[in-house]
Protein backbone atom coordinates (compact mmCIF):
# COMPACT_ATOMS: atom_id res chain seq x y z
CA UNK A 1 0.00 0.00 0.00
CA UNK A 2 2.91 2.36 0.80
CA UNK A 3 4.27 1.96 -2.76
CA UNK A 4 0.83 2.70 -4.15
CA UNK A 5 0.51 5.91 -2.15
CA UNK A 6 3.89 7.13 -3.49
CA UNK A 7 2.53 6.92 -7.03
CA UNK A 8 0.17 9.81 -6.26
CA UNK A 9 0.35 13.18 -4.55
CA UNK A 10 -1.46 13.65 -1.25
CA UNK A 11 -4.28 15.51 -3.01
CA UNK A 12 -4.61 12.83 -5.70
CA UNK A 13 -4.66 10.04 -3.15
CA UNK A 14 -7.25 11.81 -0.98
CA UNK A 15 -9.45 12.38 -4.04
CA UNK A 16 -9.14 8.70 -5.01
CA UNK A 17 -10.22 7.67 -1.50
CA UNK A 18 -13.67 9.21 -1.97
CA UNK A 19 -14.38 6.57 -4.62
CA UNK A 20 -13.37 4.02 -1.96
CA UNK A 21 -15.79 5.75 0.45
CA UNK A 22 -18.95 6.13 -1.65
CA UNK A 23 -18.78 2.98 -3.79
CA UNK A 24 -20.42 0.96 -1.02
CA UNK A 25 -23.61 2.94 -1.73
CA UNK A 26 -23.43 1.97 -5.40
CA UNK A 27 -23.19 -1.76 -4.61
CA UNK A 28 -25.28 -2.25 -1.47
CA UNK A 29 -28.03 0.27 -2.27
CA UNK A 30 -28.09 0.94 -6.01
CA UNK A 31 -27.02 -2.32 -7.61
CA UNK A 32 -26.97 -5.51 -5.58
CA UNK A 33 -28.32 -6.03 -2.10
CA UNK A 34 -31.13 -3.57 -1.40
CA UNK A 35 -32.81 -3.71 -4.85
CA UNK A 36 -32.99 -7.51 -4.49
CA UNK A 37 -34.58 -7.21 -1.04
CA UNK A 38 -37.01 -4.52 -2.18
CA UNK A 39 -38.08 -6.33 -5.37
CA UNK A 40 -38.72 -9.56 -3.46
CA UNK A 41 -40.77 -7.96 -0.67
CA UNK A 42 -42.81 -5.28 -2.47
CA UNK A 43 -45.41 -5.96 -5.21
CA UNK A 44 -44.05 -4.82 -8.61
CA UNK A 45 -40.87 -3.96 -6.75
CA UNK A 46 -38.69 -3.67 -9.86
CA UNK A 47 -41.09 -1.20 -11.48
CA UNK A 48 -41.46 0.92 -8.32
CA UNK A 49 -37.68 0.89 -7.94
CA UNK A 50 -37.28 2.05 -11.54
CA UNK A 51 -39.62 5.00 -11.06
CA UNK A 52 -37.98 6.02 -7.77
CA UNK A 53 -34.54 5.92 -9.38
CA UNK A 54 -35.78 8.02 -12.29
CA UNK A 55 -37.27 10.64 -9.95
CA UNK A 56 -34.07 10.96 -7.89
CA UNK A 57 -31.83 11.30 -10.92
CA UNK A 58 -34.23 13.81 -12.52
CA UNK A 59 -34.01 16.07 -9.47
CA UNK A 60 -30.20 16.07 -9.56
CA UNK A 61 -30.21 16.55 -13.33
CA UNK A 62 -32.33 19.68 -13.06
CA UNK A 63 -30.18 21.12 -10.26
CA UNK A 64 -26.75 20.14 -11.65
CA UNK A 65 -26.00 23.14 -13.95
CA UNK A 66 -27.17 25.65 -11.31
CA UNK A 67 -25.23 23.95 -8.52
CA UNK A 68 -22.21 23.66 -10.78
CA UNK A 69 -22.30 27.35 -11.59
CA UNK A 70 -22.49 28.27 -7.90
CA UNK A 71 -19.69 25.82 -7.04
CA UNK A 72 -17.27 27.48 -9.47
CA UNK A 73 -17.09 30.50 -7.15
CA UNK A 74 -14.26 30.51 -4.66
CA UNK A 75 -15.05 28.57 -1.48
CA UNK A 76 -18.35 27.09 -2.66
CA UNK A 77 -17.38 23.72 -4.16
CA UNK A 78 -16.21 22.13 -0.89
CA UNK A 79 -19.29 23.35 1.00
CA UNK A 80 -21.71 21.92 -1.54
CA UNK A 81 -19.80 18.66 -1.75
CA UNK A 82 -19.98 18.25 2.04
CA UNK A 83 -23.69 19.13 2.14
CA UNK A 84 -24.70 16.48 -0.40
CA UNK A 85 -22.39 13.84 1.04
CA UNK A 86 -23.98 14.28 4.48
CA UNK A 87 -27.45 14.22 2.94
CA UNK A 88 -26.72 10.77 1.53
CA UNK A 89 -25.11 9.47 4.72
CA UNK A 90 -27.98 10.62 6.97
CA UNK A 91 -30.93 9.45 4.86
CA UNK A 92 -29.62 6.00 3.90
CA UNK A 93 -30.60 4.31 7.24
CA UNK A 94 -34.19 5.48 6.73
CA UNK A 95 -34.54 2.69 4.17
CA UNK A 96 -34.63 -0.08 6.78
CA UNK A 97 -35.56 1.37 10.16
CA UNK A 98 -39.23 2.21 9.55
CA UNK A 99 -40.76 -1.05 8.30
CA UNK A 100 -42.72 0.90 5.68
CA UNK A 101 -41.79 0.46 2.03
CA UNK A 102 -43.12 3.91 1.06
CA UNK A 103 -40.86 5.61 3.62
CA UNK A 104 -38.02 3.33 2.55
CA UNK A 105 -38.43 4.61 -1.02
CA UNK A 106 -38.34 8.20 0.25
CA UNK A 107 -35.12 7.41 2.11
CA UNK A 108 -33.70 5.91 -1.08
CA UNK A 109 -34.70 8.90 -3.22
CA UNK A 110 -33.19 11.48 -0.84
CA UNK A 111 -30.01 9.48 -0.19
CA UNK A 112 -29.64 8.89 -3.94
CA UNK A 113 -29.88 12.66 -4.50
CA UNK A 114 -27.15 13.12 -1.88
CA UNK A 115 -24.97 10.47 -3.48
CA UNK A 116 -25.37 11.82 -7.01
CA UNK A 117 -24.93 15.43 -5.93
CA UNK A 118 -21.70 14.69 -4.08
CA UNK A 119 -20.39 12.84 -7.13
CA UNK A 120 -21.01 15.92 -9.29
CA UNK A 121 -18.63 18.00 -7.17
CA UNK A 122 -16.25 15.08 -6.66
CA UNK A 123 -15.84 14.64 -10.43
CA UNK A 124 -15.13 18.32 -10.95
CA UNK A 125 -12.43 18.24 -8.23
CA UNK A 126 -10.44 16.06 -10.66
CA UNK A 127 -9.26 19.21 -12.44
CA UNK A 128 -8.08 20.62 -9.09
CA UNK A 129 -6.01 17.66 -7.90
CA UNK A 130 -4.06 16.64 -11.02
CA UNK A 131 -2.85 17.57 -14.50
CA UNK A 132 -4.16 16.70 -17.97
CA UNK A 133 -1.34 14.20 -18.45
CA UNK A 134 -2.21 12.29 -15.26
CA UNK A 135 -5.99 12.67 -15.45
CA UNK A 136 -6.80 9.29 -17.06
CA UNK A 137 -4.56 7.51 -14.56
CA UNK A 138 -5.97 9.26 -11.47
CA UNK A 139 -9.58 8.89 -12.64
CA UNK A 140 -9.13 5.19 -13.41
CA UNK A 141 -7.43 4.51 -10.08
CA UNK A 142 -10.38 6.22 -8.39
CA UNK A 143 -12.77 3.70 -9.90
CA UNK A 144 -10.31 0.86 -9.28
CA UNK A 145 -9.97 1.63 -5.58
CA UNK A 146 -13.71 2.08 -5.37
CA UNK A 147 -14.24 -1.43 -6.72
CA UNK A 148 -11.65 -3.15 -4.56
CA UNK A 149 -12.53 -1.12 -1.46
CA UNK A 150 -16.04 0.22 -1.05
CA UNK A 151 -17.52 -2.10 -3.63
CA UNK A 152 -15.88 -5.25 -2.25
CA UNK A 153 -14.90 -5.18 1.43
CA UNK A 154 -18.18 -3.92 2.99
CA UNK A 155 -20.07 -5.72 0.22
CA UNK A 156 -18.52 -9.08 1.20
CA UNK A 157 -19.12 -8.36 4.88
CA UNK A 158 -22.78 -7.59 4.12
CA UNK A 159 -23.22 -10.78 2.09
CA UNK A 160 -21.64 -12.84 4.89
CA UNK A 161 -23.98 -11.31 7.50
CA UNK A 162 -27.03 -11.89 5.28
CA UNK A 163 -26.11 -15.54 4.68
CA UNK A 164 -25.19 -16.32 8.30
CA UNK A 165 -28.39 -14.76 9.65
CA UNK A 166 -30.60 -16.03 6.79
CA UNK A 167 -31.62 -12.60 5.46
CA UNK A 168 -33.15 -11.60 8.80
CA UNK A 169 -34.43 -8.06 9.33
CA UNK A 170 -31.37 -7.28 11.45
CA UNK A 171 -29.02 -8.57 8.73
CA UNK A 172 -30.76 -6.45 6.11
CA UNK A 173 -30.52 -3.41 8.38
CA UNK A 174 -26.78 -4.07 8.86
CA UNK A 175 -26.21 -4.19 5.07
CA UNK A 176 -27.69 -0.68 4.84
CA UNK A 177 -26.22 0.85 8.00
CA UNK A 178 -22.67 -0.16 7.05
CA UNK A 179 -23.08 2.02 3.96
CA UNK A 180 -23.42 5.22 6.00
CA UNK A 181 -20.61 4.33 8.41
CA UNK A 182 -18.12 3.37 5.67
CA UNK A 183 -19.08 6.31 3.47
CA UNK A 184 -18.61 8.91 6.23
CA UNK A 185 -15.40 7.42 7.65
CA UNK A 186 -13.46 7.26 4.37
CA UNK A 187 -14.65 10.69 3.20
CA UNK A 188 -12.39 12.29 5.80
CA UNK A 189 -9.24 12.45 3.58
CA UNK A 190 -11.23 14.20 0.85
CA UNK A 191 -12.69 16.67 3.32
CA UNK A 192 -9.31 17.33 4.91
CA UNK A 193 -6.83 17.45 2.03
CA UNK A 194 -8.58 18.40 -1.22
CA UNK A 195 -9.12 22.09 -1.96
CA UNK A 196 -10.66 24.19 -4.72
CA UNK A 197 -7.69 25.30 -6.87
CA UNK A 198 -9.35 26.55 -10.09
CA UNK A 199 -12.21 28.94 -9.39
CA UNK A 200 -14.01 32.13 -10.35
CA UNK A 201 -13.61 35.10 -8.02
CA UNK A 202 -16.76 36.34 -6.34
CA UNK A 203 -17.62 39.98 -6.98
CA UNK A 204 -20.24 40.67 -4.36
CA UNK A 205 -23.22 38.44 -3.62
CA UNK A 206 -24.20 35.54 -5.85
CA UNK A 207 -27.45 36.51 -7.57
CA UNK A 208 -29.96 34.17 -9.19
CA UNK A 209 -29.95 36.26 -12.36
CA UNK A 210 -26.20 36.09 -12.68
CA UNK A 211 -26.21 32.33 -12.08
CA UNK A 212 -28.71 31.73 -14.87
CA UNK A 213 -26.73 34.03 -17.18
CA UNK A 214 -23.62 31.95 -16.52
CA UNK A 215 -25.50 28.70 -17.06
CA UNK A 216 -26.91 29.87 -20.40
CA UNK A 217 -23.48 31.11 -21.44
CA UNK A 218 -21.90 27.73 -20.74
CA UNK A 219 -24.71 25.95 -22.58
CA UNK A 220 -24.18 28.16 -25.63
CA UNK A 221 -20.44 27.49 -25.45
CA UNK A 222 -21.02 23.71 -25.41
CA UNK A 223 -23.54 23.87 -28.26
CA UNK A 224 -21.20 25.96 -30.42
CA UNK A 225 -18.34 23.48 -29.91
CA UNK A 226 -19.14 20.61 -32.27
CA UNK A 227 -16.67 18.14 -30.76
CA UNK A 228 -17.76 18.72 -27.17
CA UNK A 229 -21.45 18.65 -28.11
CA UNK A 230 -21.17 15.35 -30.02
CA UNK A 231 -19.23 13.76 -27.18
CA UNK A 232 -21.67 14.84 -24.49
CA UNK A 233 -24.61 13.61 -26.62
CA UNK A 234 -22.88 10.25 -27.08
CA UNK A 235 -22.25 10.15 -23.33
CA UNK A 236 -25.94 10.88 -22.72
CA UNK A 237 -26.99 7.74 -24.56
CA UNK A 238 -24.35 5.21 -23.57
CA UNK A 239 -24.13 6.18 -19.90
CA UNK A 240 -27.92 5.89 -19.81
CA UNK A 241 -27.58 2.21 -20.64
CA UNK A 242 -24.68 1.72 -18.22
CA UNK A 243 -26.50 3.29 -15.25
CA UNK A 244 -29.74 1.48 -16.03
CA UNK A 245 -27.99 -1.90 -16.12
CA UNK A 246 -26.39 -1.10 -12.75
CA UNK A 247 -29.74 -0.08 -11.27
CA UNK A 248 -32.05 -2.81 -12.56
CA UNK A 249 -29.85 -5.90 -12.98
CA UNK A 250 -30.64 -7.57 -9.65
CA UNK A 251 -34.28 -6.45 -9.64
CA UNK A 252 -34.61 -7.90 -13.16
CA UNK A 253 -33.04 -11.18 -12.09
CA UNK A 254 -35.28 -11.35 -9.01
CA UNK A 255 -38.42 -10.92 -11.11
CA UNK A 256 -37.21 -13.75 -13.37
CA UNK A 257 -36.83 -15.98 -10.31
CA UNK A 258 -33.03 -16.16 -10.07
CA UNK A 259 -31.63 -16.78 -6.60
CA UNK A 260 -30.73 -13.64 -4.65
CA UNK A 261 -27.51 -15.11 -3.24
CA UNK A 262 -26.30 -16.27 -6.65
CA UNK A 263 -26.96 -12.87 -8.22
CA UNK A 264 -25.20 -11.00 -5.43
CA UNK A 265 -22.16 -13.27 -5.69
CA UNK A 266 -22.13 -12.81 -9.48
CA UNK A 267 -22.08 -9.04 -8.97
CA UNK A 268 -19.19 -9.49 -6.56
CA UNK A 269 -17.33 -10.98 -9.52
CA UNK A 270 -18.15 -7.76 -11.40
CA UNK A 271 -16.45 -5.70 -8.70
CA UNK A 272 -13.34 -7.91 -8.58
CA UNK A 273 -12.94 -7.93 -12.37
CA UNK A 274 -13.61 -4.19 -12.59
CA UNK A 275 -10.65 -3.23 -10.39
CA UNK A 276 -7.77 -4.31 -12.67
CA UNK A 277 -9.79 -3.56 -15.82
CA UNK A 278 -10.34 0.06 -14.73
CA UNK A 279 -6.58 0.54 -14.50
CA UNK A 280 -6.09 -1.27 -17.81
CA UNK A 281 -8.55 1.10 -19.50
CA UNK A 282 -6.34 4.10 -18.69
CA UNK A 283 -3.41 2.38 -20.40
CA UNK A 284 -5.52 1.40 -23.41
CA UNK A 285 -6.81 4.97 -23.74
CA UNK A 286 -3.21 6.19 -23.70
CA UNK A 287 -2.34 3.75 -26.52
CA UNK A 288 -5.31 3.97 -28.90
CA UNK A 289 -7.11 7.18 -27.71
CA UNK A 290 -9.96 7.68 -25.26
CA UNK A 291 -12.59 7.83 -28.01
CA UNK A 292 -11.68 4.43 -29.50
CA UNK A 293 -11.52 2.92 -26.00
CA UNK A 294 -15.03 4.16 -25.29
CA UNK A 295 -16.31 2.73 -28.60
CA UNK A 296 -15.02 -0.71 -27.60
CA UNK A 297 -16.66 -0.47 -24.17
CA UNK A 298 -20.03 0.60 -25.58
CA UNK A 299 -19.94 -2.33 -28.03
CA UNK A 300 -19.43 -4.74 -25.10
CA UNK A 301 -22.40 -3.22 -23.30
CA UNK A 302 -24.59 -3.62 -26.39
CA UNK A 303 -23.71 -7.31 -26.48
CA UNK A 304 -24.48 -7.65 -22.75
CA UNK A 305 -27.89 -6.06 -23.30
CA UNK A 306 -28.76 -8.51 -26.07
CA UNK A 307 -27.72 -11.46 -23.88
CA UNK A 308 -29.83 -10.07 -21.03
CA UNK A 309 -32.84 -9.82 -23.33
CA UNK A 310 -32.36 -13.39 -24.57
CA UNK A 311 -31.98 -14.66 -21.00
CA UNK A 312 -35.32 -13.21 -19.94
CA UNK A 313 -37.24 -13.77 -23.16
CA UNK A 314 -36.38 -17.48 -23.23
CA UNK A 315 -37.12 -17.91 -19.53
CA UNK A 316 -40.39 -16.02 -19.09
CA UNK A 317 -42.73 -18.61 -20.72
CA UNK A 318 -41.54 -21.40 -18.41
CA UNK A 319 -41.72 -19.01 -15.45
CA UNK A 320 -45.34 -18.12 -16.29
CA UNK A 321 -46.28 -21.79 -16.60
CA UNK A 322 -44.55 -22.54 -13.29
CA UNK A 323 -46.37 -19.80 -11.39
CA UNK A 324 -49.73 -20.83 -12.88
CA UNK A 325 -49.32 -24.25 -11.25
CA UNK A 326 -49.55 -22.67 -7.80
CA UNK A 327 -51.84 -19.75 -8.65
CA UNK A 328 -54.42 -22.06 -10.20
CA UNK A 329 -54.38 -24.24 -7.09
CA UNK A 330 -54.74 -21.22 -4.78
CA UNK A 331 -57.94 -19.99 -6.45
CA UNK A 332 -59.65 -23.31 -5.71
CA UNK A 333 -59.47 -22.57 -1.97
CA UNK A 334 -62.11 -20.24 -0.52
CA UNK A 335 -61.10 -17.50 1.91
CA UNK A 336 -62.22 -13.99 2.85
CA UNK A 337 -60.50 -10.86 1.50
CA UNK A 338 -58.93 -10.16 4.88
CA UNK A 339 -56.69 -13.19 4.37
CA UNK A 340 -55.55 -12.09 0.88
CA UNK A 341 -52.14 -10.71 1.91
CA UNK A 342 -51.33 -13.71 4.15
CA UNK A 343 -52.40 -16.18 1.46
CA UNK A 344 -50.33 -14.42 -1.21
CA UNK A 345 -47.30 -14.57 1.09
CA UNK A 346 -47.92 -18.26 1.79
CA UNK A 347 -48.23 -19.11 -1.93
CA UNK A 348 -45.11 -17.05 -2.67
CA UNK A 349 -43.12 -19.17 -0.20
CA UNK A 350 -44.26 -22.33 -1.95
CA UNK A 351 -43.26 -20.94 -5.33
CA UNK A 352 -39.84 -20.01 -3.98
CA UNK A 353 -39.22 -23.37 -2.29
CA UNK A 354 -40.22 -25.47 -5.31
CA UNK A 355 -37.58 -23.77 -7.48
CA UNK A 356 -35.27 -26.28 -5.83
CA UNK A 357 -35.22 -29.82 -7.23
CA UNK A 358 -35.52 -31.01 -3.62
CA UNK A 359 -38.03 -28.69 -1.93
CA UNK A 360 -38.10 -28.74 1.87
CA UNK A 361 -41.62 -30.10 2.45
CA UNK A 362 -41.07 -30.21 6.19
CA UNK A 363 -40.32 -26.50 6.23
CA UNK A 364 -43.42 -25.77 4.15
CA UNK A 365 -45.52 -27.97 6.43
CA UNK A 366 -44.59 -25.81 9.42
CA UNK A 367 -45.76 -22.62 7.74
CA UNK A 368 -49.16 -21.29 8.81
CA UNK A 369 -51.54 -18.57 7.67
CA UNK A 370 -51.66 -15.71 10.17
CA UNK A 371 -54.97 -15.77 12.12
CA UNK A 372 -57.28 -12.77 12.10
CA UNK A 373 -57.89 -11.66 15.66
CA UNK A 374 -58.24 -14.80 17.79
CA UNK A 375 -59.60 -17.04 15.03
CA UNK A 376 -56.68 -19.50 15.04
CA UNK A 377 -58.98 -22.38 14.13
CA UNK A 378 -60.09 -20.74 10.86
CA UNK A 379 -56.47 -19.87 9.98
CA UNK A 380 -55.39 -23.46 10.64
CA UNK A 381 -58.16 -24.84 8.44
CA UNK A 382 -57.22 -22.42 5.65
CA UNK A 383 -53.57 -23.43 5.97
CA UNK A 384 -54.40 -27.13 5.63
CA UNK A 385 -56.69 -26.59 2.63
CA UNK A 386 -54.20 -24.36 0.83
CA UNK A 387 -51.23 -26.62 1.61
CA UNK A 388 -53.08 -29.67 0.29
CA UNK A 389 -54.14 -27.86 -2.91
CA UNK A 390 -50.60 -26.57 -3.60
CA UNK A 391 -48.98 -29.96 -3.00
CA UNK A 392 -51.50 -31.73 -5.24
CA UNK A 393 -50.89 -29.18 -8.00
CA UNK A 394 -47.12 -29.55 -7.73
CA UNK A 395 -47.32 -33.37 -7.81
CA UNK A 396 -49.65 -33.38 -10.82
CA UNK A 397 -47.52 -31.10 -13.05
CA UNK A 398 -43.85 -31.97 -12.40
CA UNK A 399 -42.84 -31.23 -16.00
CA UNK A 400 -43.64 -27.51 -15.63
CA UNK A 401 -41.67 -27.30 -12.41
CA UNK A 402 -38.69 -29.08 -13.92
CA UNK A 403 -38.78 -26.88 -17.05
CA UNK A 404 -38.57 -23.78 -14.87
CA UNK A 405 -35.70 -25.22 -12.81
CA UNK A 406 -33.76 -25.92 -15.99
CA UNK A 407 -34.46 -22.40 -17.25
CA UNK A 408 -33.18 -20.95 -13.96
CA UNK A 409 -29.98 -22.98 -14.23
CA UNK A 410 -29.30 -21.80 -17.79
CA UNK A 411 -30.19 -18.18 -16.99
CA UNK A 412 -27.97 -18.20 -13.91
CA UNK A 413 -25.01 -19.17 -16.11
CA UNK A 414 -25.84 -16.31 -18.47
CA UNK A 415 -26.13 -13.90 -15.53
CA UNK A 416 -22.65 -14.89 -14.31
CA UNK A 417 -21.24 -14.45 -17.82
CA UNK A 418 -22.83 -11.01 -18.12
CA UNK A 419 -21.52 -10.03 -14.69
CA UNK A 420 -17.99 -10.88 -15.82
CA UNK A 421 -18.34 -8.99 -19.11
CA UNK A 422 -19.76 -5.92 -17.39
CA UNK A 423 -16.84 -6.01 -14.96
CA UNK A 424 -14.37 -5.67 -17.82
CA UNK A 425 -15.85 -2.34 -18.94
CA UNK A 426 -17.96 -0.85 -16.14
CA UNK A 427 -15.25 1.06 -14.31
CA UNK A 428 -13.26 1.87 -17.43
CA UNK A 429 -16.10 3.44 -19.39
CA UNK A 430 -16.97 5.74 -16.48
CA UNK A 431 -13.38 6.62 -15.60
CA UNK A 432 -12.26 7.42 -19.15
CA UNK A 433 -15.46 9.39 -19.85
CA UNK A 434 -14.85 11.50 -16.74
CA UNK A 435 -11.18 12.21 -17.40
CA UNK A 436 -11.59 12.70 -21.17
CA UNK A 437 -14.24 15.36 -20.57
CA UNK A 438 -12.01 17.01 -17.96
CA UNK A 439 -9.28 17.44 -20.60
CA UNK A 440 -11.63 19.19 -23.00
CA UNK A 441 -13.06 21.91 -20.71
CA UNK A 442 -11.77 25.15 -19.08
CA UNK A 443 -10.37 24.24 -15.65
CA UNK A 444 -11.58 27.37 -13.83
CA UNK A 445 -15.16 26.59 -14.95
CA UNK A 446 -14.98 22.85 -14.37
CA UNK A 447 -18.00 22.71 -12.04
CA UNK A 448 -20.17 24.54 -14.54
CA UNK A 449 -19.10 22.24 -17.37
CA UNK A 450 -19.32 19.14 -15.19
CA UNK A 451 -22.78 20.34 -14.22
CA UNK A 452 -23.86 19.89 -17.84
CA UNK A 453 -21.90 16.65 -18.04
CA UNK A 454 -23.87 15.52 -15.02
CA UNK A 455 -27.22 16.75 -16.34
CA UNK A 456 -26.73 14.74 -19.53
CA UNK A 457 -25.76 11.72 -17.46
CA UNK A 458 -28.61 12.16 -14.98
CA UNK A 459 -31.27 12.74 -17.64
CA UNK A 460 -29.97 9.58 -19.22
CA UNK A 461 -30.29 7.84 -15.85
CA UNK A 462 -33.84 9.14 -15.66
CA UNK A 463 -34.69 7.97 -19.17
CA UNK A 464 -33.25 4.46 -18.97
CA UNK A 465 -35.22 3.12 -15.99
CA UNK A 466 -38.37 4.72 -17.41
CA UNK A 467 -37.84 2.97 -20.76
CA UNK A 468 -37.39 -0.32 -18.93
CA UNK A 469 -40.32 0.18 -16.53
CA UNK A 470 -42.82 1.48 -19.11
CA UNK A 471 -42.06 -1.17 -21.75
CA UNK A 472 -42.11 -3.94 -19.12
CA UNK A 473 -45.43 -2.67 -17.77
CA UNK A 474 -47.05 -2.31 -21.20
CA UNK A 475 -45.88 -5.67 -22.55
CA UNK A 476 -45.97 -7.64 -19.32
CA UNK A 477 -42.45 -8.88 -20.13
CA UNK A 478 -39.40 -7.44 -18.39
CA UNK A 479 -37.14 -8.87 -21.10
CA UNK A 480 -38.61 -6.54 -23.72
CA UNK A 481 -37.92 -3.65 -21.36
CA UNK A 482 -34.26 -4.69 -21.38
CA UNK A 483 -34.30 -4.86 -25.19
CA UNK A 484 -35.27 -1.19 -25.26
CA UNK A 485 -31.90 -0.33 -23.69
CA UNK A 486 -30.03 -1.63 -26.76
CA UNK A 487 -31.16 1.43 -28.73
CA UNK A 488 -29.28 3.67 -26.29
CA UNK A 489 -25.97 1.90 -26.90
CA UNK A 490 -26.49 2.01 -30.67
CA UNK A 491 -27.04 5.78 -30.50
CA UNK A 492 -23.91 6.21 -28.37
CA UNK A 493 -21.81 4.19 -30.81
CA UNK A 494 -23.02 6.16 -33.83
CA UNK A 495 -22.25 9.51 -32.18
CA UNK A 496 -18.80 8.43 -30.98
CA UNK A 497 -17.90 7.28 -34.47
CA UNK A 498 -19.29 10.45 -36.05
CA UNK A 499 -17.37 12.73 -33.67
CA UNK A 500 -13.87 11.55 -34.66
CA UNK A 501 -12.68 14.64 -36.58
CA UNK A 502 -14.10 17.41 -34.34
CA UNK A 503 -12.89 15.63 -31.18
CA UNK A 504 -9.39 15.20 -32.57
CA UNK A 505 -9.32 18.93 -33.35
CA UNK A 506 -10.58 19.77 -29.86
CA UNK A 507 -7.97 17.53 -28.22
CA UNK A 508 -5.16 19.35 -30.08
CA UNK A 509 -6.56 22.71 -28.98
CA UNK A 510 -6.97 21.57 -25.36
CA UNK A 511 -3.48 20.13 -25.32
Amino acid sequence: MARLIKRFTKKEWSWIMYDWANSVYATNIMAAIYPTIFASQVPNGDIRWGYATSFATLVVALLAPILGSIADYKGMKKKLFTLFMLLGVIFTPLMVFTGNWQIALIGYVVSRIGFSGSCLFYDSFLTDVTTNERMDKVSSWGYAMGYIGGSTIPFVISIAVLLVFDYSAAAMAFSVLIVSVWWLLFSIPMLKNVSHEHYVERNGKISIGHIFTKVLGTLKSICSNKGLLLFILAYFFYIDGVDTIINISTAYGTILGLGATGMILALLVTQLVAMPCSILFAKIADKISARKTLICAVAVYFFVTMVGFYMGFSMEPSQTAYEEVFDSAAVTVEFTDEYRESVDKYVSEWKSEFKSSSPDLEKLGKMTIEPLGNDAQAASALTQSLSSALKTAADSQPEKLEAFRSAIGFSSILFWAMAFLVGTVQGGIQAVSRSYYGKLIPKERSNEYYGFFDIFGKFASFLGPVIYAVIAQLTGRSSIGVLGLAVLFIAGLVLLIASRKPLEDLEKHAG
